[in-house]
């Protein structure tokens, strides 16, 4: 079996896309699971967070589904589905679309460059839930909103949120950001823990100046990443709930990847948040694969986007720069 592919990144999370929509190719659970596993290993051919799974839907424009590198199943990604928001419009010559995810269909579009010579999709990043019964995480308080998790840290304040993947924010001085604080949290609530079953992303962010903030994030599933596009996206919504920042204003979000923007919105109670980055695409190629055995997979061809790649590096080093400058 042959099978093209799209290496496509968001803020330098990096992920296969795999196009089932014209249904000349299609997978089982199993399949999917051990292709993700087998193609993402960074030590693989290819490497990758994750595969994208491009599929059609009988209530939007296309489906997304997510398959972390460890084979496990996300319920959302925000970078994952503004690189899908990138293939689908390409290829339905479309600048605005609803992708079908797990828990929600969520509208995206073509937006005006972030940086130049950088394509740009927003994306909306809903639902959003405080209840920690969503997560799921087993406390006896209904939410967690800057408190304390005693069995985690004696100093650090914490919000839990799913949006909809579980999301656990603390803001933080430099220092704890430097330290190896936010590696010995994450690996003790991603294994065996009475508190979060299910595992948790978990986010540290600090403020750069008024409007700037820089998120660093272990992500479920695969460890730390240069970004994750949903906790970029809690990340802010929790500044904004502390004062940092504001509702309905734009809040530049750097990391290890590069920088995005972000928007909270607030109705009835109920918020929203925008995602605003790159869908950057690396390299096209074509792989050939036995399903019994997909590990030892050969690669047929490969075709690098230099001028993408390129374009790309100057917004990186941009905002490694000005996170260099206003780092506390």
């Amino acid at each position: 079996m042959n099978i093209e592919l799209v290496k496509c990144h968001g803020s330098g999370n990096d992920f296969i896309i795999i196009d089932e929509m014209e249904g000349d190719i299609s997978f089982n659970e199993d399949e999917r699971s051990s292709l993700a596993m087998a193609l993402c290993s960074r030590t693989s051919l290819l490497g990758a967070d994750g595969i994208l799974f491009v599929m059609p839907s009988e209530q939007s424009h296309a489906r997304m589904r997510v398959f972390n590198a460890d084979g496990s199943e996300a319920s959302m990604c925000g970078n994952g589905l503004r690189c899908v928001a990138r293939y689908a419009s390409d290829k339905l010559r479309k600048s605005k679309l609803i992708i079908e995810t797990m828990k929600a269909n969520l509208a995206v579009e073509k937006t005006e460059e972030i940086f130049d010579g950088i394509p740009t999709f927003k994306v909306e990043i809903s639902p959003v839930s405080f209840n920690v019964k969503d997560l799921p995480l087993n406390l006896s308080w209904e939410t967690l909103k800057n408190e304390r998790i005693v069995e985690l840290s004696d100093t650090l304040l914490f919000t839990a949120l799913a949006v909809p993947n579980p999301h656990l924010v603390s803001i933080v001085e430099s220092d704890v950001l430097k330290s190896s604080v936010q590696k010995d949290i994450a690996t003790l609530v991603n294994g065996p823990n009475d508190l979060f079953p299910d595992g948790v992303n978990v986010s540290f962010v600090h403020e750069l100046k008024k409007g700037h903030i820089f998120v660093r994030t272990f992500e479920r599933g695969v460890g730390f990443t240069n970004a994750c596009g949903t906790a970029m996206s809690a990340s802010s919504l929790v500044t904004c709930l502390n004062g940092l920042n504001e509702t309905e204003k734009e809040i530049s979000v750097y990391n290890d990847g590069g920088m995005v923007k972000c928007m909270v919105h607030q109705q009835n109670g109920r918020y929203q948040i925008d995602l605003i980055g790159n869908g950057t695409y690396e390299y096209r190629a074509e792989i050939e694969v036995n399903p019994a055995d997909f590990q030892n997979f050969k690669l047929v061809n490969k075709e690098i986007f230099e001028e993408e790649t390129s374009k790309y590096a100057k917004l990186q080093e941009y905002a490694k720069q000005f996170v260099s400058e206003h780092m506390k």
